[in-house]
């Protein structure tokens, strides 16, 4: 392969690495999850970041205890940020790929 060429193929695929980013900022923009609890007493939504952006109490947390009702809102806050890190991940791999979403985790 010459130089040219090189450098043409180069550049393609520089290119296509920086419409996967973009794609990929674009979709991490977006980055969000809802999710309620089991009994349905609470509705929760995070941010991209996992902070909690929402939480919605039912009619049915009037019938569970404070210790209960807690729990559910921390078991609907776990589930939700799952969601996030499924969902950031789904917009990486293109981008990173499978292998390099590996080397992402903790």
């Amino acid at each position: 392969m010459d130089a040219t060429s090189w450098m043409a193929d180069y550049q393609r695929r520089i290119g296509e690495l920086e419409a996967r980013a973009r794609q990929a900022q674009d979709a991490l923009r977006s980055v969000s999850a809802t999710v309620s609890s089991a009994n349905g007493a609470v509705t929760v939504t995070v941010d991209r970041d996992g902070g909690l952006r929402q939480l919605i109490f039912t009619e049915r947390a009037d019938d569970l205890s404070r210790p209960r009702l807690a729990d559910a809102v921390l078991d609907a806050v776990r589930r939700a940020r799952a969601d996030v890190t499924r969902h950031t991940e789904e917009a990486l791999r293109p981008l990173l790929g499978d292998a390099g979403l590996e080397r992402l985790r903790p």
